[in-house]
């Protein structure tokens, strides 16, 4: 926090300092040109109202009177060097009415005035020192070309005492400077405060995440940045906590499936050695049971083998064309007895000619973990229906195998592709499901960068599909 409000007040005193220095280096040139402009204009107005036009009364006191709120003097010559108008505000501080003898008599005679216009192009300004008052003044003068002669204007403008000026900005600046310091510490700490403060409390969340407990709550505050942070944390603690859950799953069904087996290998091999080592008949069905049980578990090691070795990433497709039909007329075939003994009826909506870009082995275990799913949830006398059609716009073939098991809970849709999810809590170990079959599915059909998903109605059924890219026939 503090290095926050360090930061925004340096900043803030920055700007303030610059400012001032800059405004205090510029003060000087600034003035004395507002100063000359205010003198052109003076000296405009006159030209316009007593020269340039037949001079009314209303136009003599409209001249005397800019030369009187400017605080001006002015004197107008003549060709002759004769004065024909003059105007006075300042007295004895007007430059023109300085001793002859002080070197200000240039102002004073006219030929030498003219001079100066005729040097200068006609229009000259320059400062000049009053010896009489010590002031810095302005002088002004300019040709003014009429039809019948020329004239001559001159005007002298004091100039107040510039240091003065600075003097009282720099001290009106430092009492602004100290004020605006002060709010400006007052607001960085409310800034850093707000900035600061949520970053503070996600830390401390963020620590009791590092300890696994999925109770801690992200807050951003008010700014966007912050709290699109504090909403990528609290997905991040959703997403451990659902991983840390699975892996609890994982933990207790493994456990489960190997220590099942392996109780029962040992179990039926003391039984071999001390009960039916001598009987034919017994020892076979106890040895039937170990080879199945160590199956099982090569089972087991398999498919978490094969599913680790396709979600590293690493794995690579051989892709080519698969007659689908084929492959699905193959998958079939090798359920069929397990149909019959369920009185379970196979239902084929698929035409010859469907060829999809596909790995045919790994396709072919989608297929087959679908449609054993279809067999082992459907009930006696129930329907399997298996579909593929081209999607002309798409361009793809979709393949759909739907039952008419007891469906799926709105509970378990979102969970069914997980690794080792098996619809339950219970861990009841199946003899031939692993557990992994769905999350293997996921894992090939994501290679083969495939859509994929179910549809399920409790009670009706479920209906699992997959596209792929088609070939179209010539």
């Amino acid at each position: 926090m503090f290095r926050v409000w360090l930061t925004v007040f340096l900043l803030a005193a920055g700007i303030t300092v610059f400012i001032g220095v800059l405004q205090i280096g510029l003060i000087r040139p600034y003035y004395r040109n507002n100063i000359v402009s205010s003198v052109k204009l003076v000296a405009d107005t006159v030209q316009n109202s007593l020269i340039l036009s037949n001079a009314s009364q209303d136009q003599t006191e409209t001249a005397l009177r800019e030369v009187i709120d400017n605080n001006v003097c002015l004197v107008i010559y003549n060709d002759r060097a004769n004065i024909i108008y003059e105007a006075d505000s300042l007295g004895t501080g007007c430059i023109f009415n300085a001793p002859a003898s002080s070197q200000m008599n240039v102002y004073r005679s006219g030929t030498s005035m003219l001079e100066l216009l005729a040097a200068n192009g006609g229009e000259y300004s320059e400062n000049v020192s009053n010896s009489r008052t010590g002031l810095e003044m302005i002088v002004y003068g300019k040709t003014i070309r009429d039809e019948l002669s020329n004239y001559y204007l001159f005007v002298n403008s004091p100039v107040e005492p510039v240091d003065s000026i600075v003097t009282f900005f720099f001290r009106q600046y430092i009492v602004y400077m100290l004020i605006a310091i002060v709010i400006a510490s007052l607001v960085s700490y409310l800034i850093a405060r707000s900035i600061s403060d949520p970053i503070v409390r996600m830390r401390r969340e963020a620590g009791k995440l590092a300890k696994a407990d999925y109770t801690a709550n992200f807050e951003g505050g008010r700014y966007s940045e912050t709290a699109e942070l504090a909403s990528t944390l609290n997905d991040a603690r959703d997403k451990l906590s659902k991983i840390d859950q699975l892996r609890r799953d994982l933990i207790a069904n493994v456990s489960h499936d190997i220590r099942t087996p392996i109780t029962d290998i040992r179990a039926y091999a003391e039984m071999i050695r001390d009960i039916s080592g001598d009987d034919p008949v017994k020892r076979q069905k106890h040895l039937d049971v170990i080879i199945r049980e160590t199956q099982y578990m090569n089972n087991l090691v398999t498919d978490m083998s094969e599913l680790s070795k396709m979600q590293s990433g690493n794995y690579h497709l051989n892709i080519e064309e698969v007659d689908l039909a084929s492959v699905i007329r193959d998958i079939i075939g090798i359920y069929s007895q397990t149909m019959k003994k369920g009185d379970i009826h196979m239902q084929e909506e698929f035409a010859d000619d469907l060829i999809v870009y596909a790995d045919e082995i790994k396709i072919s275990q989608v297929i087959s973990n679908y449609v054993s799913n279809a067999v082992k949830h459907s009930p006696d006398g129930g329907t399997i229906t298996v579909r593929a059609y081209m999607k002309e716009e798409e361009k793809t073939v979709r393949l759909e195998v739907q039952d008419e098991g007891d469906g799926i809970s709105p509970e378990d849709m979102p969970y069914i592709w997980d690794r080792y999810h098996k619809f339950s809590r219970n861990f009841s170990r199946s003899m031939t499901n692993t557990g992994l079959g769905l999350a293997i599915v996921k894992a090939i059909l994501d290679a083969h960068m495939a859509p994929y998903g179910v549809e399920s109605d409790v009670g009706k059924g479920s209906l699992f599909w997959f596209e792929l890219n088609g070939k179209h026939a010539d």
